[in-house]
């Protein structure tokens, strides 16, 4: 399991640990791991000797963590050289380590001009000497950038002066390795407030951070490398986020035992489709009967065409309560606004089984009847359902995903599917962290995929798995399902359906 921990969190954790070491002992542990990962990104771009490495460094200690790594990479015949963007305040051990290496220190831009009433001017100083710091730095050929500009504690975007002397080193074609994460984003929310560092690499040290792993921060991150650095044992037991892994997965899966059959297996009923949309009930259908259940249960008007894509489907004109047993029901997608839809939704939550509500779903549903249920509701919106329900932009829920979920899981005491480009499931239990999803695809973004992720989740919450883990399940087979059917190229959302065995096979093994 990958966990997450707050900003406060660590910070504590850090105080603990360092009063149990000898004093700098900590950052030389951060500056080695640092240091390795920067050797390993010169060496897949030409060598480490005679490599030239640019250091930007602020006043906190992800400065000071930069510092000390250059000053291994100097004495590995790195050219280093140190651009402080608040001059003076560097730490001093840091540069002190820098020039007995044989590295050097560069000017900054200039933070008076930043400072100026007139915001225009002040950015057009500043990247004026942001480009004069560039040329110094033999003149704009630089291999690899260190981001050691702002720490886990910074709030808000890059000052001017900053943003200003990273577009700048950004144009020399080097790559940027960030320390901790990258300056400018919310550690522990994922938000990006302002100008900010794209990454290439991330080395952040002791535990993950919830901005690593959530967009839009996660999508600058580049690729994460976990420095150990003695934390764990300072570490509460419960993070703050948490991201499965294969073996994770393969623990949550339902295998069949030797005297299972189809209704031992599990039943989910499928309300989904309309005349307009019949093939949101084919697709719906198509991932439920990949999930693990043993029979899948279809209501609704697509019932034709479900039955002639799947003829293993049991179909009934509904209305759901009357359609016989099931373990679980998946409700909305491609329902329509008519009566019936929101008859159907009104019936399926009177159910005393567990009840995903998908995309028209959601915007029929009563949300004091999803309360007052006594069985538990999953609800899988994306972005723009998720801010109807909250009565906000849907802006607000892309640039916040994490206060967006556990706020839909908090005011419907329900479970959450936040579907996107960083997929999230919280849910209202107590103190549960979040699970952030680690597989996908770009192509995934296509039409009715997001069907096919509610039959293949409905299917584990008929199985038996409990509604944070199969959407935490379903979430992550669907995503590399994704990868396996799309290999790089367009996909559309059947092969996705086709492509979970696959995937399952892939975990198991």
């Amino acid at each position: 399991m990958r966990t997450a921990y707050s900003v406060q969190t660590v910070r504590a954790a850090e105080r603990a640990l360092m009063a149990r070491l000898p004093e700098g002992a900590l950052m030389q542990r951060a500056a080695a791991g640092l240091a390795a990962a920067c050797a390993d990104v010169l060496r897949r771009r030409g060598r480490v000797y005679g490599a030239r490495v640019v250091l930007l460094v602020g006043s906190g200690d992800n400065g000071g963590d930069a510092l000390y790594a250059g000053a291994r990479l100097a004495r590995r015949g790195a050219g280093v050289r140190a651009v402080p963007t608040s001059p003076g305040r560097a730490h001093r051990g840091g540069l002190g380590a820098l020039l007995a290496a044989g590295g050097s220190v560069a000017g900054s831009a200039d933070e008076g001009a930043a400072g100026g009433a007139d915001r225009g001017a002040a950015r057009d100083a500043a990247g004026g000497a942001a480009r004069d710091v560039v040329a110094g730095a033999w003149g704009g050929h630089v291999d690899l950038v260190v981001d050691g500009i702002t720490g886990i504690g910074g709030r808000g975007g890059l000052r001017p002066d900053a943003a200003a002397l990273v577009r700048a080193f950004e144009a020399t074609g080097a790559a940027f390795v960030a320390v901790d994460l990258p300056s400018g984003v919310e550690a522990d929310t994922g938000e990006v407030l302002g100008d900010a560092v794209r990454a290439d690499a991330t080395v952040t040290f002791g535990t993950y951070k919830p901005g690593l792993l959530i967009d839009p921060a996660a999508e600058l991150a580049g690729a994460l490398h976990l420095v150990d650095i003695g934390l764990g044992p300072e570490l509460p037991d419960v993070p703050d986020l948490e991201a499965l892994q294969y073996a994770d997965l393969a623990a949550l899966l339902p295998v069949p035992g030797s005297e299972s059959d189809k209704y031992r297996r599990g039943v989910v009923g499928v309300v989904a489709g309309s005349a307009r949309y019949p093939g949101a009930a084919v697709l719906a259908v198509s991932g439920a009967l990949r999930g693990g259940a043993g029979a899948v249960r279809y209501v609704g008007p697509g019932a034709d065409a479900v039955i002639a894509r799947h003829p293993e489907t049991l179909v009934h004109a509904g209305p759901p309560a009357k359609a016989g047993q099931v373990q679980a029901w998946v409700v909305g997608p491609g329902l329509g606004d008519g009566t019936e839809a929101v008859e159907a939704v009104h019936d399926v939550l009177e159910a005393d089984v567990p009840v995903l509500v998908d995309a028209d779903g959601l915007r029929l549903l009563d949300a004091a009847a999803v309360r007052a249920r006594t069985a538990p509701t999953l609800l899988t919106p994306h972005a723009g359902e998720a801010a109807a329900l909250l009565g906000v932009p849907r802006e607000e829920v892309e640039a916040g995903r994490l206060a967006a979920v556990r706020e839909l899981a908090a005011r419907f005491r329900a479970t959450v599917l936040l579907k996107g480009s960083t997929t999230l499931v919280a849910t209202d239990a107590g103190p549960t962290p979040v699970r952030v999803n680690p597989t996908g695809t770009s192509w995934l973004a296509t039409a009715g995929s997001g069907d096919v992720l509610s039959g293949l989740t409905g299917s584990l919450l008929a199985a038996g798995l409990a509604p944070r883990d199969a959407a935490s399940a379903g979430a992550y087979l669907h995503g590399l399902a994704a990868r396996h059917a799309s290999d790089g190229a367009p996909v559309a959302a059947q092969d996705v359906a086709e492509a979970i065995p696959a995937a399952w096979r892939d975990v198991r093994a």
